[in-house]
């Protein structure tokens, strides 16, 4: 009897295939190059470091389907990155039949990682570094809008707001925790959630990386990198620093959130604003963790990704802080506190 080979199995050939087509074409085989996985993301691409002895080495992004390389969203938002300009990946090659993209190696240190080696006054350097990047991406942003770019056409608004907490929903409370929730509880939920969602979406927006945290901010040649930048789009001022300063995978002392706030509220001649600035930035800290609780849930249930498990204590802290700072959602912590015990 024949028996099928399992999906992973099946999934490393391929893998394998397409990596080798890439390196044929390209003509990287004829140097005895070696291949080594690399950790992923929560998207479905996969890395890959290709070690050529007698030249460094290059990471191969293989993604699920073939692709159009001039519609791509991450070389169409890397060519308005590439024009502020920030420090992003290089692009250098790809095959578009075959899914893959090769981009420079930027190495393995991530801002997170760094951060268990790094001096306080390292610590500290960094972040304003990441902080100072995302005033660069907000100011240009603004000056270089134009439709030929795709970040101008989305946004987070009213229908992706929503969207994302009803993500949480599904994947955290009902798909993680296991709990039914009673239609009219449901109900009420998503109603009190349409009060963050309108506030938020009726903020004016600026260009978001959308993604902004420290595990794609990589340190290279004492630089940090961007990457991960290919779901740019229109978004709340305070998005991308909540990303940063409300990280699921790096805890900050209370203290430096607010002295970063400070510093990226002076580097946009905003001093005086930190009462009202801080508030909507708790506002969309609610948010954004609600949404990250989703997406671990999600990546352990349905994608059976067992690794963000440890990220989500650190993230239902985050969310039980905001709501203890922001009454106006007394009524969204009850009903919570009926679901998930954390917020009890």
């Amino acid at each position: 009897m024949t028996t099928m080979p399992d999906k992973r199995q099946a999934d490393g050939t391929e893998a394998r295939e397409k990596i080798d087509g890439y390196l044929r074409r390209s003509g990287l085989v004829s140097r005895s190059p070696r291949v080594v996985p690399l950790t992923g993301d929560a998207s479905d691409r996969r890395y890959f470091r290709v070690l050529l002895p007698d030249s460094g080495s290059i990471v191969l992004s293989l993604h699920a389907a073939p692709f159009q390389f001039d519609t791509l969203p991450f070389v169409n938002v890397a060519r308005l990155l590439a024009e502020m300009p920030v420090p992003i990946p290089a692009v250098l090659g790809h095959a578009d039949d075959l899914g893959v993209l090769a981009l420079a190696d930027l190495g393995d240190v991530t801002l997170q990682a760094h951060l268990g080696a790094a001096s306080s006054a390292e610590h500290a350097a960094l972040y304003r570094q990441a902080v100072a990047l995302i005033g660069t991406l907000q100011r240009r942003g603004a000056e270089l809008t134009s439709p030929e770019y795709i970040p101008y056409g989305v946004a987070f608004d009213v229908e992706k707001l929503t969207w994302e907490l009803d993500f949480f929903i599904k994947h955290f409370i009902e798909a993680y925790r296991g709990v039914v929730i009673a239609p009219p509880v449901k109900d009420e939920l998503r109603r009190e959630f349409a009060a963050i969602i309108e506030s938020l979406a009726a903020e004016p927006r600026v260009l978001c990386h959308r993604d902004y945290h420290s595990r794609n901010l990589m340190l290279h040649g004492e630089e940090l990198y961007i990457i991960d930048f290919q779901d740019a789009r229109m978004g709340p001022d305070t998005y991308d620093l909540v990303s940063l300063l409300r990280d699921s995978y790096v805890d900050l002392p209370e203290k430096t959130v607010n002295e970063l706030l400070a510093y990226y509220l002076a580097l946009s001649g905003r001093t005086g604003e930190e009462r009202e600035f801080r508030q909507r930035f708790d506002v969309m800290a609610l948010q954004r963790n609600l949404k990250a609780l989703g997406t671990f849930g999600y990546q352990t249930t349905a994608r059976r990704n067992p690794v963000y498990i440890q990220y989500i204590p650190r993230t239902l802290r985050y969310v039980r802080s905001n709501l203890e700072q922001l009454p106006q959602f007394g009524r969204i912590r009850e009903l919570l506190g009926t679901l998930v015990e954390e917020f009890r």
